[in-house]
């Protein structure tokens, strides 16, 4: 297994802390990557198999991401460790714990993220008054309710299928994980005509090449049951939603969904990444040796984050979507054409738009990329 300091590098990370309260059973960890542009925003996840490996590779994925859309902020995550359908009570003791104990660490703002929600982090709000993502009684601007992520996957979308002289009306999408991101991001691309053959959560998945009841579907979640419940279609296993042939194929769930050992699988034209690091490195090279284009996590999905930063600042809702379309779409297009003209991965591409406007903040700081002194917590 490799060692925690086989992840640090010139960016980061400045801090990790490990939390542990065992009168609420929580088990718990924050990484703060890097500050160097603003405070950190970065969600709260709470999953049975979190690790601090994954929430180290997470919180770079939210300083690039932050970075890459020229936000204020820095780049951090933290996770807990549980089943994010434990009863409500035990949950908000967990969280309130959580943010409890990270009181101090004033470099890091909490936000929603995989099993929690806007009403997670109003608890948080009441503990420390330190959270964005909340619910609009409290001032918030709920961005897993009105899809601020899905909105900017679909302008994602839009652009890159410029670069691939597809239209987006007609088009076949499936999306694995039907979640906050991926039920919205199904919404908005079927306004605008595209249609949905494939969908998948943690219990199954249904596919139909003539096209899936976008607005049934998202009724049977919000219903708390599954897609496999839905009355049509043909029932797969959740994993059988790769093999789903499309134009567009969304992951928007777990981190390494595709990798070296299933990319082959995929028949799509174009991978618009919804979750955060969904894809292998490796794969990804495959993705581009077959011409399919992928267009990173941190570029495709930040409108969470761009929400949670205009939130912060208090702008408006409208102020917010505009906000979300104009800085996806940019940089969706300045990736895809160095992608198209320099010959890179778009990865790669993705990762020296974010590093270079990142460094050049990192140069005014006394310590660079540490709000203190330097070292692990």
């Amino acid at each position: 297994m490799r060692d925690l300091f086989d992840f640090a590098d010139d960016l980061g990370p400045t801090k990790i802390v490990h939390v542990y309260e065992p009168s609420a059973g929580l088990k718990g960890i924050l990484v703060v990557d890097n500050v160097a542009r603003g405070p950190a925003i970065g969600g709260l996840r709470i999953a049975p198999d979190v690790s601090c490996q994954e929430c180290i590779r997470l919180a770079r994925a939210m300083t690039l991401k932050n970075a890459a859309a020229d936000l204020p902020h820095g780049g951090g995550k933290s996770v807990i460790r549980g089943d994010p359908k434990m009863p409500k009570r035990e949950k908000e003791a967990r969280i309130r714990a959580m943010a409890c104990a990270l009181r101090s660490v004033e470099e890091y703002i909490f936000g929603p993220d995989m099993g929690t929600n806007e009403e997670c982090m109003a608890w948080v709000r009441d503990e420390i008054g330190r959270a964005v993502g909340l619910p609009c009684e409290v001032g918030g601007i709920p961005l897993d309710e009105i899809g601020a992520t899905g909105w900017g996957v679909l302008h994602s979308t839009e652009v890159a299928l410029g670069y691939l002289d597809l239209d987006l009306e007609g088009a076949r999408v499936a999306v694995q994980g039907f979640g906050a991101v991926g039920r919205h991001a199904a919404r908005f691309l079927s306004e605008r005509g595209a249609i949905l053959v494939g969908a998948a959560d943690s219990c199954g998945a249904v596919s139909d090449p003539h096209g899936l009841d976008v607005g049934s579907l998202i009724d049977l979640k919000g219903a708390g049951k599954s897609v496999v419940d839905y009355p049509g279609g043909t029932k797969l296993n959740r994993e059988a939603v790769i093999d789903v042939e499309c134009d567009i194929w969304i992951p928007a769930a777990r981190p390494d969904v595709i990798d070296e050992e299933n990319v082959n699988r995929l028949k799509t034209k174009l991978v618009v990444q919804g979750a955060n690091i969904p894809i292998t490195a490796g794969a990804e090279k495959i993705l581009s040796e077959k011409g399919i284009l992928s267009v990173p996590d941190f570029i495709a999905n930040a409108g969470g984050v761009i929400c949670a930063a205009n939130e912060y600042r208090g702008a408006s809702r409208s102020e917010t979507f505009s906000s979300i379309e104009e800085k996806i779409r940019q940089n969706t297009s300045a990736v895809l054409e160095a992608v198209r003209d320099e010959g890179k991965l778009p990865r790669e591409a993705a990762f020296d738009l974010a590093v270079s406007r990142l460094k050049r903040c990192m140069g005014y700081r006394r310590w660079s990329l540490f709000s203190s002194a330097p070292g692990f917590l």
